[in-house]
């Protein structure tokens, strides 16, 4: 029996109707899809209706399957002759561990493709009135992840990204919040950098926080933020702030 092919495919970061053309017609021919908690279950509606689907998502502290057990059915599956589609919240590449997924397949020999997402520090910040440059404010952005905050062996460099980048979009950073701001202050980021939180970003459920550096751990255990959300530090959350000011203008104007 020849292989089949595994598409490892970027959902979006939350609302359905962002998924790519490609990836939803990967989709619709697919004879098995391994789908994560963060991509939209909306998604799965448009699989075949003798799809196999099988869900395997991560939550902090809680993995429905460890990613070894999904590599390996990914193999599994490819070798038994199937259409395979590994469904990503975001993009596969961006934290997503499809990199992982990839360099497995290539050792087996299996074919695989990989089809980007539209990943949240690009979505939710753009759903959120954020753009992540922008002429006046920033000219870099890095997506930087949270969950390295202390003791990994490869901790992040905060010393260089408190100055070194204009606009930060932190992935998987909430229960992170004190540590990540404490690093930044602790290397001379000032207390007044505005901060965005964006909570499940792109979907009906979208909430955004907004403060400074100086108070956002405070604000975001007041309001009781969760994951998923993504955290922008920058000057560029004044942009967020201008366009509802004009947005109220013109609703004062047309009153």
């Amino acid at each position: 029996m020849a292989a089949g092919k595994v598409y490892i495919v970027g959902a979006g970061p939350g609302d359905p109707e962002l998924i790519t053309v490609k990836a939803m017609r990967r989709i619709q021919a697919a004879d098995v899809i391994l789908y994560d908690r963060l991509a939209s279950e909306e998604l799965l509606g448009y699989a075949r209706e003798d799809a196999e689907l099988v869900y395997c998502g991560k939550a902090p502290g809680m993995h429905a399957m460890p990613q070894q057990l999904i590599n390996e059915a990914l193999v599994r599956y490819a070798l038994d002759g199937k259409t395979v589609v590994r469904l990503k919240g975001g993009d596969p590449f961006v934290f997503g561990r499809g990199g992982e997924e990839a360099l497995k397949l290539a050792d087996w020999g299996i074919d695989y493709e990989i089809i980007p997402g539209i990943t949240s520090a690009i979505g939710a910040a753009a759903a959120a009135g954020i753009p992540v440059t922008h002429r006046e404010y920033a000219a870099s952005f890095a997506c930087v992840t949270g969950s390295r905050c202390h003791g990994d062996k490869t901790p992040i460099r905060w010393d260089l990204l408190a100055h070194g980048v204009d606009t930060l979009a932190i992935y998987m950073g909430v229960s992170q919040l004190p540590a990540i701001r404490e690093e930044l202050l602790k290397h001379g980021k000032s207390a007044s950098t505005p901060v965005a939180l964006i909570e499940r970003g792109t979907t009906s459920r979208q909430r955004t926080i907004t403060g400074t550096l100086a108070d956002i751990h405070t604000l975001a255990a007041a309001k009781k933020l969760s994951n998923p959300a993504l955290i922008i530090i920058g000057e560029v959350v004044r942009v967020r702030d201008r366009l509802l000011q004009a947005e109220q203008r013109a609703i004062s104007m047309i009153g």
